[in-house]
């Protein structure tokens, strides 16, 4: 059925130039209907703290958030305004929650989900770490989009980072809805490649399955030689001039990943170009 929703996180007016030369192209392509998704930040007093917040401290906070939220919406109104497709800009309060929870509620209706990565510098606090709350809970797709990318428009040419986990199926069915018909695709698989090719039988699988949607697809076994699966995966992308890399997330326990670390957390802070993530 293709993509019919996509909701991209519009969180600074910084990033939101970036994030919607990524978003129009693709809403125009499936005709789909594109959210600006902003969220407010709330002014929060915790019961157990005696301080006093003057008025004046009030009004401030506010007329800021109102300026930043006019900021942004012009900049979707702009991208959007001359297109066939709905757009909507949605400004949603926190309220007393975080905003990467609300991004989470309001993604679950979504097909597709585009986030730009963390800015350190610009986004607010109650912003930061919104791409992996988002990716691990709320069980749709997520795009995310290094800062101030300017790379080809989505869908011709495709890296599949695979390997035999219930998170890489999602991601390869998940590319589907990106891929136009005859791109390029090149599953990737990084480690040893088996001595009889015939055993990779998942791999060949996958690949089977993609050339019956009409793609060109390829397998490639890559090993690692020192380096993390992250940097063989954009070391690999750069080289074949990939437009994204599609892999699973968040496979280990939350635990494991925070002892360890992960693929997941390498490319969220290494990325340099669109990755979607599927858990």
């Amino acid at each position: 059925m293709g993509l019919k929703t996509i909701m991209v996180c519009l969180t600074t007016p910084e990033n939101t130039e970036t994030l919607l030369k990524v978003a129009v192209p693709l809403a125009r392509k499936h005709n789909a209907h594109l959210i600006g998704l902003h969220t407010v930040e709330a002014l929060l007093v915790y019961p157990g703290i005696a301080m006093h917040i003057p008025e004046p401290a009030f009004t401030t906070f506010n007329e800021s958030q109102k300026r930043e939220s006019e900021a942004i919406k012009a900049i979707f109104v702009k991208h959007t305004t001359n297109e066939d497709f709905v757009s909507e800009f949605r400004l949603v309060r926190a309220e007393a929650v975080s905003a990467s929870e609300r991004m989470v509620e309001c993604a679950r209706a979504a097909d597709l989900v585009i986030m730009a990565h963390e800015d350190k510098e610009n986004d607010r606090y109650d912003q930061r770490n919104a791409q992996i709350q988002v990716i691990r809970e709320s069980g749709r797709p997520v795009i995310v989009v290094p800062l101030e990318y300017d790379g080809p428009e989505i869908g011709s040419n495709l890296l599949l980072g695979w390997s035999d986990t219930r998170e890489a199926a999602r991601a390869a069915h998940d590319m589907l809805g990106l891929a136009e018909v005859g791109a390029n695709l090149t599953v990737l698989r990084v480690g040893k490649a088996p001595q009889d090719a015939l055993k990779d039988g998942d791999a060949i699988d996958v690949v089977e399955m993609f050339a019956r949607h009409g793609l060109k697809t390829t397998l490639e076994h890559r090993e690692p030689s020192g380096h993390s699966i992250a940097e063989v995966l954009n070391k690999a992308a750069f080289e074949m001039g990939a437009d994204i890399i599609a892999t699973g997330a968040f496979g280990h326990s939350r635990a494991y990943d925070f002892v360890i670390g992960a693929t997941t957390h390498a490319l969220l802070r290494d990325q340099q170009l669109p990755v979607l993530f599927s858990k």
